[in-house]
């Protein structure tokens, strides 16, 4: 993932709503994964990360979701994104991505 991925990841998810519903669906993700004894169970887990998600961006930032253009990308930017927060760490990296944005204006 590239830095410059990351910094419009961030703007994309720039409203505090969007992000918890973004943390609620990878964790619903991983504790489906985590419970899953059948292969169709494995159906549920991306269903379970991205309809919050999706919800989120369609109603609440009112943006195209970066999974459509950049899966891959898109998924390890959820987890980072979620990593950072449950460590306090995810500010600087929304401050740097918002200075991004007033910079190229």
């Amino acid at each position: 993932m590239t830095d410059e991925f990351w910094l419009r990841y961030l703007r994309a998810h720039s409203r505090r709503a969007t992000r918890v519903l973004h943390y609620f669906g990878s964790t619903l993700a991983i504790l489906v994964l985590a419970r899953a004894r059948r292969p169709r169970d494995l159906l549920g887990v991306p269903l379970a990360g991205y309809v919050p998600a999706w919800f989120a961006h369609f109603f609440i930032e009112r943006n195209r979701p970066e999974t459509f253009t950049h899966p891959l990308a898109s998924l390890l930017a959820d987890y980072r994104m979620l990593a950072l927060a449950m460590t306090g760490r995810l500010g600087p990296h929304l401050a740097r991505a918002q200075s991004a944005t007033i910079s190229e204006e």
